[in-house]
């Protein structure tokens, strides 16, 4: 496993590309945050997963489904109506692109 320490100078040029304001009094508790962080995720990286199956969900279920019902009536000719353009009904643009 790699060891990597964070000293104050990578805090603060890590809280300028996230351009976040990390104060002076807040850089040791990041920096030792931040350490755990990639030890962590060091630690989980030496896992060997190559007889790992990938999964979409963690839990062996099917997701629930609703019925596919229609909830709302067709009122498109309603709102062509206040439509400036309609052309088989299909609304009308002007061309924005030569």
């Amino acid at each position: 496993m790699n060891s990597v320490t964070l000293d104050a100078n990578h805090i603060r040029r890590l809280g300028e590309l996230a351009r976040l304001a990390i104060e002076p009094d807040e850089i040791a508790d990041v920096a030792t945050k931040l350490t755990d962080i990639v030890a962590l995720v060091d630690q989980l990286q030496a896992v060997d997963t190559a007889a790992v199956k990938p999964m979409a969900h963690p839990l062996d279920r099917t997701q629930p489904l609703r019925e596919d019902l229609v909830t709302e009536q067709d009122e498109h000719a309603v709102y062509q109506q206040n439509a400036p353009l309609v052309e088989r009904d299909l609304y009308l643009v002007p061309k924005v692109i030569d």
